[in-house]
């Protein structure tokens, strides 16, 4: 067991919080202020390989390891703690893969350089506006065949990334049945082309936080695609859907530590500078036992965290573990880093004082932010402890029938 980085991610990790911290952190408030990612941010990140960096060299990206995306997605997390950049990176990240893996080679050709260099988004679809969580029970989107064609029908909802593919271009992983008699084994993705594809119509929602990404969702009405928009095999998408999450989920607990450890580090230099009875405010224990305990869980998500992210690597790399093993690693990460990372914002908040209840302040930016990551986003925290709880037990004492 060795809890050292190597000097590679030693190396990686230095050049991303460089980056991060002089071109993102400084725009942050711009960013939630404007709605939008700057272009010339998505740019910067394009050419230090931070856009779906999981992609193969042969269609632009890095072919980084797990843990060096979580090491990146630490780093973004750290310097944008309203969210909203680590939700564009790890979205591309854990998908881009997916797609990477399973896509066709003419739709891979086409879309993954785009996405790669910036000029394209690369988005996730299986949530639907009856629920996100019982995708077996809710799910309503079908597609049939038509010769050589697909036919899609149905809507998503609460899709990230609905503008930037509409302006960009790009395409939405999409789940569909395509077996509606056989269950999870009847789903299939498909690459969705939001922009210039007839009969799609959008819908935009406004968050509470992560406002420089968008959140909507789409309609589909009798949307004919060709056969290469095909992901994978046949009535395989639940799979593939799985694996995705487990991927985003890890991605999202470094996300989650990078955000409360920058806010962590908010709190701490306020009460070694603030005054109170005479005395700095740190030197109070109702301050520092509080300060004790979320630095310990935070440590213990990052612990947590990397070791999914190794166990990524083994399985994908070395083949020497299976995506049960992942999922479950995964899962507990998703279940701990967002409520302890929120705790932590909130308990540094309480610190600020009036400060932290205003837009002078970073902190109410990521309690906004942080606050989608436990409500839904890459699965609910009650579907990760049946997911935890399916890896102990078994199948046979899932809540609902596959």
């Amino acid at each position: 067991m060795d809890f050292s980085w190597t000097e590679e991610q030693e190396i990686w990790r230095r050049t991303v919080r460089e980056f991060a911290q002089k071109k993102i952190k400084p725009r942050v408030r711009e960013i939630d202020t404007n709605k939008k990612i700057p272009d010339e941010i998505i740019k910067d990140m394009a050419r230090l390989g931070l856009l779906a960096p999981t992609v193969s060299k042969e269609y632009g990206g890095s072919e980084v390891d797990w843990t060096m995306a979580c090491i990146a997605a630490e780093e973004l997390g750290r310097a944008d703690i309203s969210l909203a950049i680590p939700v564009m990176y790890l979205v591309e990240a854990a998908w881009g893969y997916i797609f990477s893996q399973y896509g066709t080679h003419e739709m891979k050709e086409k879309y993954l350089p785009k996405v790669t260099s910036g000029d394209a988004f690369l988005g996730i679809a299986v949530t639907e506006p009856e629920g996100g969580s019982d995708i077996l029970g809710t799910a309503k989107t079908q597609a049939f065949r038509k010769g050589e064609s697909w036919v899609l029908n149905g809507e998503k909802m609460f899709i990230s990334g609905v503008t930037e593919s509409k302006q960009m271009g790009g395409i939405h992983l999409t789940l569909a049945r395509t077996d509606p008699n056989t269950g999870h084994k009847g789903f299939s993705f498909f690459a969705v082309p939001l922009k210039d594809t007839p009969n799609i119509n959008t819908t935009l929602l406004e968050d509470m936080g992560r406002m420089g990404i968008s959140t909507g969702g789409f309609a589909m009405e009798n949307v004919e695609l060709s056969k290469y928009h095909l992901v994978g095999e046949l009535n395989k998408g639940f799979y593939y859907a799985m694996e995705g999450f487990s991927a985003a989920r890890v991605l999202i607990g470094a996300t989650c530590v990078g955000a409360a450890e920058a806010a962590l580090k908010i709190g701490m230099d306020h009460i070694k500078s603030r005054k109170s009875f005479g005395r700095f405010i740190g030197s109070f224990e109702g301050i520092q036992f509080p300060l004790a305990e979320h630095y310990t869980n935070i440590e213990g998500v990052k612990l947590l965290n990397y070791k999914a992210a190794w166990l990524m690597d083994r399985m994908y790399k070395e083949n020497k573990v299976t995506h049960n093993d992942v999922a479950l690693a995964a899962a507990m990460s998703k279940l701990r880093a967002p409520i302890h990372a929120f705790a932590a914002m909130n308990e540094v908040a309480d610190w600020l004082g009036a400060t932290a209840y205003t837009k002078e302040c970073d902190i109410e930016m990521g309690i906004r932010g942080i606050r989608s990551y436990s409500i839904g986003a890459e699965g609910t925290m009650n579907i990760m402890r049946i997911i935890i709880a399916r890896e102990l037990l078994g199948k046979d004492f899932l809540p609902y029938k596959q």
